[in-house]
């Protein structure tokens, strides 16, 4: 059975602590926009799985009850940044299942200021689930005091600078082109853009990531509207309908461990089993697609991601970003929302915002940063601990 997204809605996402709202306010601006733009109301939607890391268990309730009560079944979802896509997968799955024709996935994120830790529970990495992801980094490059997170992608950065020749003026073009793309997205959390002179010269995070090429806390939701082809029929709502031609989700194999690389510990061969699998199901491959929403937490995991999705060569991902490839004019326009590093990335919210910024472009309402032709998208999602999803999106 296919399923189909036939709405999406989002907040603008926000610096934590500058905007007077609680996360429920955030799923019901986002959650009601997805149903205006689907032309449904709460009380046909079948079942909802909400995503979100930071709030006590049964958050999703008290969220999704700003929409209705109407008894139906709310799914609390928490799989680190992967969140969001990890709700739409269960959505998608319900739907292509049989067992409902109508799921509302929603994500959220209220998060505080400055650098996420290294998810140690109370800063004991000894109950950690994230403790051999550290562990691996620290056999390696040691452990220094800057933020576990931009720690463990800074040292792939330079695991890759080191193998392939990458350059720091490689890594900081991502930036520049995600800061780039952010100025035509209302929704994004910054709108400035970046000469990559300037962002070589930000604040150094942890060598060779500068500020600029780190996601920020952001505060924010998404929401998506999944239903089966039955309900498009019915609703008369092919004019709205984006098909998840295919998703995977992948966890850590061995191979993530095996190498002591923090290039493979960060996820990058869960990213491409999880790719390889969506090509299989789809029947398409990283030729047909068009425009490219993936997880740009910081400016090498980007890179990484081109390699894994089959964009370029291993090693060679440093002189696709140079070359254009990667932007309007080029082969793919990635992450045209700004991404994660201009965006923002409020870590339940995210992946189901990236598939709300693949739809708007599938049905060319996607305004000043619209990729023109768009008719296949591909999101990926992923988080330390760990989890990939990677979405293909058709227009039919």
């Amino acid at each position: 059975m296919k399923s189909y997204i036939v709405g999406v809605g989002m907040t603008k996402f926000e610096k934590p602590e500058t905007r007077d709202w609680q996360y429920w306010d955030m799923v019901k601006e986002a959650g009601t926009q997805a149903l205006e733009d689907a032309g449904i109301t709460y009380d046909q939607v079948e079942q909802v799985p909400v995503g979100y890391c930071f709030q006590a268990s049964t958050a999703g309730q008290r969220a999704a009850y700003e929409l209705g009560l109407t008894g139906v079944p709310v799914y609390n979802v928490n799989n680190n940044c992967a969140t969001g896509s990890t709700a739409l997968m269960l959505a998608r799955q319900f739907v292509e299942g049989g067992l409902n024709d109508c799921v509302l996935a929603l994500g959220f994120e209220k998060m505080a200021r400055g650098a996420l830790g290294g998810g140690g529970d109370g800063g004991d990495f000894k109950t950690s689930p994230v403790a051999r992801y550290y562990g691996i980094m620290a056999a390696r490059h040691g452990f220094e005091m800057t933020p576990p997170t931009a720690q463990i992608f800074g040292n792939a950065a330079r695991e890759h600078m080191e193998k392939h020749g990458t350059t720091e003026a490689q890594l900081a073009a991502v930036g520049a082109k995600n800061h780039r793309h952010s100025t035509n997205n209302p929704y994004a959390q910054f709108q400035d853009a970046y000469t990559v002179d300037e962002i070589l010269a930000a604040k150094t995070i942890h060598r060779p990531l500068t500020k600029l090429q780190c996601s920020p806390t952001s505060d924010g939701s998404a929401a998506a509207v999944v239903v089966s082809e039955r309900f498009v029929e019915r609703h008369g709502l092919a004019g709205r309908a984006v098909e998840i031609a295919a998703q995977a989700m992948t966890t850590d194999t061995g191979e993530s461990f095996d190498s002591g690389s923090c290039i493979d510990a960060v996820g990058q061969p869960m990213s491409r089993a999880a790719a390889r699998q969506a090509y299989e199901a789809s029947g398409l491959g990283i030729e047909d697609v068009d425009v490219v929403e993936l997880h740009d937490c910081f400016s090498v995991n980007e890179l990484l991601t081109y390699e894994a999705l089959g964009m370029c060569a291993p090693g060679e991902s440093g002189k696709l970003v140079e070359s254009g490839a990667t932007t309007y004019g080029g082969r793919w326009v990635v992450n045209p929302s700004g991404g994660l590093i201009s965006k923002g990335h409020p870590l339940g919210a995210t992946g189901i915002a990236q598939v709300a910024e693949l739809t708007w472009q599938l049905r060319g309402e996607a305004a000043a940063r619209q990729v023109e032709g768009a008719r296949v998208g591909l999101a990926h999602n992923i988080g330390l601990g760990g989890a990939a999803v990677v979405t293909v999106l058709r227009r039919p």
